[in-house]
């Protein structure tokens, strides 16, 4: 379902990805797609990490944010999952900010632009939303392509906003865009 006010008003569509609203009968490929992503990048050892639960609980992600989905083909290939300041999936966002956060790949087709159309959806978006001025993110420090995507993208680091990792003690890096 979502959160106010951040549904998608329509899909967007870039070379043959359609972005759209998640619907309960995507819950376990999105599941599938973030355990992989994640597990595939060397993010978690293994999906029975207690934060690799909880993201894969894609039910309970869309009763208390929202996500969209990017379709190719029928399939479900990537996802993202938006917040504003107080919600309960805002980690970064400040007053008057669209924060995206767990945009996934399916490995099986990463390099291939969906996640550029992801993030494009959600700069798009933000445009439309009234009072917001700026979608933030946040990534890991060494996720280097995540970091070109989003440097490409226009986005700028914000050093003084980086946080700690509970799990782990790393730090995490945040990223703002102006999408005026």
């Amino acid at each position: 379902m979502g959160v106010s006010p951040l549904a998608l008003p329509e899909s967007v569509m870039s070379s043959l990805v359609t972005v759209r609203p998640i619907v309960p009968t995507d819950y376990p490929e999105v599941a599938r797609v973030t355990r992989d992503s994640y597990l595939a990048a060397g993010y978690f050892d293994d999906a029975e990490h207690p934060y690799m639960q909880r993201i894969q609980d894609v039910a309970s992600r869309a009763e208390q944010a929202t996500i969209w989905v990017a379709e190719r083909d029928g399939k479900i290939v990537g996802s993202v999952t938006l917040a504003t300041m107080g919600q309960p999936y805002a980690d970064i966002a400040r007053e008057h900010e669209l924060e995206f956060r767990m945009l996934v790949v399916d490995p099986a087709v990463q390099r291939g632009g969906i996640g550029r159309t992801l993030v494009t959806a959600v700069i798009d978006h933000a445009r439309t939303l009234p009072g917001i001025t700026a979608v933030a993110l946040t990534t890991g420090p060494d996720w280097y392509s995540a970091h070109g995507l989003y440097e490409s993208m226009g986005f700028t680091r914000m050093p003084d906003r980086d946080w700690p990792i509970p799990e782990t003690g790393g730090i995490l890096r945040v990223y703002t865009l102006n999408p005026a």
